[in-house]
């Protein structure tokens, strides 16, 4: 069972992932070494992923995903910062005091 926070924070990641709204999406070198296709397939399977289970999200935050393109292990995941980017925010599932930042990166640069 998860927090009434939990569920604020997985609808709010839920649509900053899905519409890349409301957040800052970065990806990373490696990405972007994958090129132009493979840049936009990624962003895209990012959106539409949809598999949380209590094992691969215990907290109910959909906060972290694993995808596979072209044989590479991808993942995803969100950060919360304060409104100025200088430290973690307060309260990330507030979006008026939380900046998320989406990254998208290959699995070995975890």
């Amino acid at each position: 069972m998860h927090d009434e926070n939990a569920t604020q924070m997985a609808a709010l990641n839920g649509q900053a992932r899905r519409s890349f709204d409301g957040c800052r999406v970065v990806i990373t070198q490696g990405i972007q070494a994958l090129g132009e296709a493979s840049i936009s397939s990624v962003l895209s399977a990012v959106r539409q992923f949809d598999a949380f289970t209590c094992d691969n999200d215990p907290f109910g935050e959909q906060d972290f995903g694993q995808i596979t393109h072209d044989g590479h292990s991808i993942f995803w995941k969100f950060d919360y910062y304060d409104l100025d980017f200088t430290m973690h925010s307060p309260d990330p599932s507030d979006p008026s005091v939380t900046a998320r930042i989406l990254t998208v990166m290959l699995a070995e640069e975890y």
